[in-house]
């Protein structure tokens, strides 16, 4: 069985090695980008690829690019969000207008796709959404509160609507990575805070200097993600959660560790112990 996949983000970074990864596995690709241009020059021709240009915080627009997907393809069988960006620097250093510009692309344009695309999945009773998080999505870290506060928004709001769907044969599954060795932290992708603080001025340096000497450096390997991505969305009982990585493994622990610890504090207190 061919699945037809529709990715967004597709033209660098993670969405283009899930792409690839789709069509040499034999899938059918609709790959969305803000720019068709860069999809072809990423992914080059292919029968089975098909290109169109999609801002995801435009709602219009995802909902015009997934019925041009049905009307191409009939189905839309896999959705990978996979768009998005990250907003980086301590908290006060960040602006009110770039936390809504965070919260635009990463909340609600995985919304705004999300929306578009399961009216399709209802109508067929079938379907995937791969919602690509963070483990971030887990835990926050100085210099990364809004980000994750991005990525804890996107998974709140899909461990509710996965639920949602369930009676409707729609399975969900998030993927958390760590750090991954792609171009998501260029300044295409990342920004750093506007605001000048003096306070954090020496924290900010520092942080810099850790985010440019990361940067491609990172030791998550993106191809191989990609891989286990379409291996698992063309398996019939998909996880729901997928953890990749030893960095995202060993943080994601420790968090659920510190939890326990926390709630069993809290039902210590409760108790009056």
């Amino acid at each position: 069985m061919v699945r037809n996949w529709l990715i967004t983000g597709a033209s660098r970074g993670l969405g283009v090695e899930v792409a690839r990864a789709a069509l040499a596995a034999g899938e059918t690709v609709v790959a969305t980008a803000r720019s068709v241009n860069d999809i072809t020059e990423a992914l080059g021709t292919n029968s089975r690829l098909h290109a169109l240009a999609l801002d995801i915080t435009d709602e219009d627009a995802a909902i015009a690019v997934a019925q041009e997907a049905v009307d191409l393809l009939g189905t839309i069988d896999v959705l990978v969000n996979n768009a998005g960006q990250a907003q980086l620097g301590w908290f006060e250093t960040i602006s009110s207008k770039q936390v809504r510009r965070q919260f635009e692309v990463n909340v609600f344009g995985t919304m705004n796709v999300t929306r578009a695309v399961t009216p399709h999945m209802r109508a067929r009773q079938s379907g995937l959404i791969i919602t690509i998080s963070s483990v971030n999505g887990l835990l926050a870290n100085p210099g990364g509160s809004v980000y994750a506060s991005s990525k804890f928004a996107i998974e709140g709001w899909i461990e509710g609507f996965v639920q949602e769907l369930a009676p409707l044969n729609i399975k969900s599954m998030v993927v958390e990575p760590g750090m991954l060795r792609t171009d998501f932290l260029d300044d295409k992708s990342a920004a750093h805070g506007d605001i000048e603080v003096l306070d954090y001025a020496e924290a900010t340096k520092q942080f810099r200097s850790f985010i440019a000497a990361a940067n491609h450096n990172q030791p998550g390997d993106p191809t191989t993600l990609a891989e286990r991505i379409v291996t698992l969305g063309m398996s019939n009982e998909p996880p729901v959660r997928f953890v990749f990585g030893e960095d995202a493994q060993e943080w994601a622990t420790d968090k659920v560790n510190r939890l326990k610890m926390e709630i069993e504090q809290s039902v210590n207190i409760t108790n009056g112990n």
